[in-house]
């Protein structure tokens, strides 16, 4: 089943069951989604297109509730994490930070890399590796340790 059918039939138990926070999380996605199909020359959406798109949606939630957080602003901040917390229901599993540590530093002793020059290399090969199951700059700073150790 594509994410769009997913998309579509939680949509509808959403509204079933008005579930605001759901609607508004589902419309988001359906949103971008139907925006990236219309955009680029490709009618179809691949799956890793798909992912890329979820895991902004899911970082714009976040750093939104930070900063209402910081702000002091828990009543804007809940609906935003709330949000985030139905977009990640459609993502891959995460990968936990031993997990993802494993996989670089196999791919630094695979490719003989060393020192922060090689951070861009390291970095190009573990998103390509990691992609959907891991978020950008949790193997960025996990990266930047192992290059540095």
């Amino acid at each position: 089943m594509s994410l769009q059918t997913n998309i579509t039939a939680a949509l509808k138990d959403a509204m079933k069951a008005k579930d605001q926070i759901a609607l508004e999380s589902l419309r988001a996605i359906k949103s971008e989604l139907l925006l990236a199909q219309t955009s680029g020359s490709a009618t179809e959406l691949s799956e890793a297109d798909e992912i890329k798109i979820l895991q902004k949606l899911v970082k714009q939630r976040k750093d939104a509730a930070a900063i209402f957080i910081e702000q002091n602003r828990q009543d804007l901040a809940d609906p935003e994490l709330a949000q985030a917390a139905v977009i990640e229901q459609f993502l891959p599993a995460q990968l936990s930070e031993t997990e993802i540590e494993t996989i670089i530093q196999e791919i630094i002793t695979n490719g003989n890399f060393s020192g922060m020059q090689a951070m861009g290399k390291v970095m190009g090969l573990a998103n390509t590796k990691l992609a959907g199951s891991a978020d950008g700059k949790t193997i960025s700073t996990i990266v930047k340790k192992l290059l540095t150790a």
